[in-house]
């Protein structure tokens, strides 16, 4: 086992698969172990490369192996897909882990810390209960027009329905079951302004942007670098990547609304961009990544933000 120089690890909820290799590529050993067994089996290791594919509990482990001496490395399921040979099973995944995670090439990504984690679980909690909540509109809406009663979109029913109660006769048993879901309908609201307090911002997800070396990684990291659909002379579409945080693009696109009306630098990028016959989308895009590179520059120079230093650039 001290031979081993590379690791990759099939995660699973109660089983793990793990494929050992030595510094020439060739199998050390394979074997199934619990995840009790194997805590206890890289505590016995000597410190190794241990690579795992980002998905459901690979930064908790990752976190643990680190704290063992070992080094963490996670990689993108897609990269690893074009690496399985033959038939796919979990032994056969790990090998794939191995092969992806020893070209030079790879791109890796960063295992995320305690807090990190807990500030994505806030964010899908607030995403749950906005869906919860608009679908308690909607049926609102719904077992109102089963009655007749016809109203425009949105959440401004909820906050009308002692009015609408009392302006329309209905039976006592749907008024009842009306309160009830208005009830429940102000519980989500207020579980959903009581999250908006605790999420202090949405770029916290990147973590410390001052280990990106250039600001087009940031860019990149936030899924805002172009989509290449190139091949010879034939020039595809470009879109977005769409490879990092939802989140952070969803964070980012307000303030770039905003920015392109007030921020003279970006109002002057928009100005060219919109004579170059660029797309409303694409500008607003580019007003988000914009932002990024100042965020970057100040967090990375430690000096305040600069206008006339913006809009010289």
């Amino acid at each position: 086992m001290s031979k081993s120089a590379l690791i990759g690890i099939d995660l699973g909820k109660h089983s793990f698969h793990l494929h050992g290799q030595d510094t020439a590529g060739r199998e050390v050993f394979h074997k199934k172990l619990s995840r009790p067994q194997m805590m206890q089996f890289f505590g016995n290791l000597s410190a190794c490369t241990v690579v795992m594919e980002a998905c459901a509990g690979a930064h908790f482990v990752a976190r643990q192996l680190i704290a063992m001496g070992h080094q963490a490395k996670l990689i993108s399921p897609q990269f690893v897909r074009p690496f399985v040979k033959g038939n796919k099973n979990d032994f056969v995944d790990a090998e794939a882990i191995c092969e992806a995670a020893s070209r030079p090439s790879m791109r890796f990504v960063t295992p995320k810390t305690e807090a990190q984690q807990t500030l994505s679980v806030l964010h899908r909690m607030r995403e749950s209960l906005v869906h919860e909540r608009t679908k308690t509109a909607n049926q609102m809406h719904g077992f109102l027009l089963e009655f007749g009663i016809s109203l425009s979109k949105g959440l401004a029913v909820m906050k009308r329905l002692a009015s609408i109660l009392a302006e329309h006769e209905l039976p006592a048993r749907l008024t009842v079951l009306l309160q009830r879901l208005h009830e429940h309908f102000s519980y989500l609201d207020e579980q959903i302004k009581a999250l908006d307090k605790e999420l202090a911002g949405q770029l916290a997800e990147l973590g410390d942007l001052r280990k990106y070396d250039d600001p087009r990684k940031l860019v990149a990291a936030a899924g805002l670098n172009p989509k290449l659909h190139d091949s010879g002379l034939l020039k595809g579409r470009s879109t977005i990547s769409k490879i990092g945080s939802v989140r952070v693009r969803a964070g980012l696109y307000m303030p770039g609304l905003v920015a392109l009306q007030h921020n003279e630098a970006i109002k002057a990028m928009k100005d060219r961009l919109k004579a170059n016959g660029k797309a409303p989308k694409q500008i607003i895009c580019a007003a988000m990544r914009k932002l990024l590179h100042f965020v970057y520059g100040v967090l990375k120079s430690g000096q305040p933000y600069d206008s006339k230093l913006a809009l010289a650039q």
